[in-house]
């Protein structure tokens, strides 16, 4: 692996791993609203020692809301003449937790790196807005960085989308959903752009919400999800249309992107059969997927260096044209901390 390669693989394994996803480390406290103006902070310094343009609080709903906001972070040394291709990252959180600044410190390493441009999606949660409010965000943001390709020297036809939990759910939902009209919603000023996307990174995201995210000891599932209800107003029982509207496998037709998803075989927080729902949809309509199980895994296990080494792969040859044949071979859970 190359230096390059191995800092982009590190720096995408910081960003899986930063605070406010459902997946971080044991015994560290979670990051409050307190906690975001010092880390921004933290990344300006971060991105003018490593030579990359920090373009923080970047509104995409034309309004001041904080959440509804990306950071881009551009290499000042770019390795070609292109345009750049965008990778976006969505964080996870149980859709009440997390936020885009914590994504810094992996997206300054990429955008370092000189092949990406790396845009941070910040965007309504369930304590501020229920469905649909949070994919009305996410493309308004993805048709942000088509409105400000020209502005960047972006290329807008290969943005990749990448998230894990929550963050899984919404990159699924940008890739089997692009321009569906009920989901676009009418934030920002550049409605008239796609909010499609090239492909889907998705780690341990929530595919199907008419059925129980999680179980009990005895395998029955919980209905009262308090994730869940925060996102839809109610069980999904109660709020059945919702549920169906709110998952990726809702819309899985032929013309959706390529997608790579990995999850891990023992997840109590989101059962391992949503990885193997979106994977068989997307196959039987004829859509690229790819399925990596993390044996014995936790919902954490995604943030497996094996898995991101193979996801950077599926990234760069649906974005920048690099070949690769991608292991789909189980991967054994990584230790916990």
């Amino acid at each position: 692996m190359s230096p390059a390669r191995s800092a982009f693989a590190a720096a995408a394994l910081i960003l899986a791993c930063s605070p406010g996803t459902e997946a971080q480390e044991k015994g560290k406290a979670r990051p409050t609203a307190a906690d975001i103006p010092a880390q921004k902070e933290r990344a300006l310094a971060s991105a003018a020692k490593s030579g990359v343009e920090a373009h923080l609080d970047q509104p995409y709903a034309n309004n001041t809301n904080p959440k509804q906001a990306l950071d881009l972070y551009l290499p000042k040394k770019r390795n070609s003449d292109k345009a750049l291709p965008v990778m976006a990252f969505i964080h996870g959180g149980g859709w009440i937790h997390g936020d885009r600044a914590f994504g810094a410190s992996g997206a300054i390493s990429i955008a370092h790196a000189g092949d990406y441009a790396v845009v941070c999606v910040g965007y309504r949660l369930t304590n501020e807005a229920h469905w649909p409010e949070q994919i009305y965000d996410c493309k308004a943001a993805i048709r942000w960085i088509r409105g400000h390709a020209q502005e960047y020297h972006l290329d807008g036809d290969h943005i990749a989308v990448w998230g894990s939990s929550a963050g899984g759910h919404l990159s699924s939902l940008l890739g089997t959903s692009g321009d569906v009209k009920e989901l676009e919603g009418s934030l920002g000023s550049y409605t008239a752009q796609s909010s499609r996307v090239a492909c889907v990174v998705n780690l341990c995201g929530p595919e199907d919400f008419t059925k129980a995210l999680m179980f009990d000891k005895k395998g029955q599932p919980i209905v009262k999800d308090e994730a869940v209800t925060g996102l839809l107003g109610g069980t999904y029982e109660e709020k059945h249309a919702e549920a169906v509207a709110a998952s990726p496998l809702t819309y899985v037709t032929a013309d959706d992107p390529p997608f790579l998803n990995a999850q891990g075989t023992a997840d109590q927080r989101v059962a391992y059969a949503n990885a193997e729902a979106i994977h068989a949809a997307l196959k039987k309509a004829g859509v690229p997927s790819l399925l990596i199980p993390i044996t014995n895994g936790g919902h954490g296990s995604v943030n497996s260096p094996i898995v991101k080494e193979r996801a950077l792969k599926f990234v760069d040859m649906h974005l920048r044209g690099i070949k690769s044949e991608i292991d789909t071979s189980p991967v054994p859970a990584p230790p916990e901390k």
